[in-house]
C-alpha cells in the first residue's frame, strides 16, 4: 500500500471509530432506564425478524461470542423482555423470541432515538446521507467478510 493509501484508511477508521463512539454515547444516554444498547439492538434485531433464533445465531449476527450473547439474554430475559425455551428436538438447544414486553421496551427505545438520529439525518441532509450507505454498507460487507 502506498503512504498516500495508508493515510486514507487511517483517516477513514479514526473517523469511524470516533462516529462509533459519540453514537454510542448519545444514544445509550437517551435509551429508556436500564436498557443498554446491547439489549437493544437484541430486541430490534428479533423484532425485525419476527421469529425465533438460536444465541449461537444471535451471536453470530452480532459478532460476539456465546458467553457475552447469553449475558445479554439472561439480562433480557430476567426483565421478561424475551422467552428463551428449549428446543423440543435436542434439550441442548434454545430458542429466543421477543416477548410482548420486550416489544413495547424496544418501541419505546425507538421512540427516544428517533428524534436524536432524525435530527442528524437533518442536520447532514438526506441526499447526502443516501450517498454515504452504499460506501458504508460495501466497507461492512468487505470486513464482515474477512
Amino acid at each position: 500500500m502506498s503512504q498516500q493509501t495508508d493515510s486514507l484508511a487511517v483517516a477513514l477508521f479514526s473517523e469511524i471509530f470516533t462516529i462509533d463512539q459519540l453514537a454510542r454515547n448519545r444514544l445509550t444516554k437517551a435509551l429508556p432506564k436500564g436498557m443498554e444498547l446491547s439489549q437493544f439492538s437484541v430486541l430490534n434485531h428479533l423484532a425485525r425478524l419476527n421469529e425465533e433464533r438460536t444465541p449461537a445465531q444471535l451471536a453470530q449476527s452480532f459478532h460476539l461470542t456465546r458467553g457475552a450473547m447469553t449475558n445479554t439474554l439472561n439480562k433480557l430475559e430476567w426483565a421478561g423482555h424475551v422467552h428463551i425455551r428449549p428446543d423440543w428436538d435436542d434439550a441442548r438447544r434454545k430458542f429466543v423470541s421477543i416477548s410482548p414486553s420486550g416489544r413495547a421496551a424496544r418501541d419505546a427505545a425507538i421512540a427516544a432515538l428517533a428524534p436524536i438520529i432524525g435530527e442528524v439525518i437533518r442536520e447532514i441532509g438526506p441526499e447526502r446521507v443516501r450517498q454515504a450507505l452504499p460506501v458504508l454498507r460495501e466497507l461492512r460487507e468487505r470486513l464482515g467478510a474477512i
